[in-house]
């Protein structure tokens, strides 16, 4: 699988999954179940795709945002 999800696109998604696996374990704590669920699944996704730099979302849909940070760099170098 070649990455399609950018270093700064990564490091959002890595704290939005930290932040839903919480509001998960909160949820969950208060019996709130179905809510734990899907904010723990959604978090684990995000953690899963800032892990892995990539996300079958931007894939089916065509979007690549390594190049933005690849152009962003290069910019900044001139």
């Amino acid at each position: 699988m070649r990455q399609n999800v950018g270093e700064s696109d990564r490091i959002l998604r890595g704290v939005l999954g930290v932040w839903l696996v919480a509001v998960a374990v909160s949820a969950l704590r208060v019996g709130r179940r179905t809510t734990a669920a899907l904010t723990g699944l959604a978090g684990l996704g995000l953690l899963q795709n800032a892990a892995t730099g990539f996300c079958g979302g931007n894939r089916l849909f065509g979007i690549d945002t390594t190049r933005s940070d690849e152009v962003a760099d290069d910019e900044e170098t001139v």
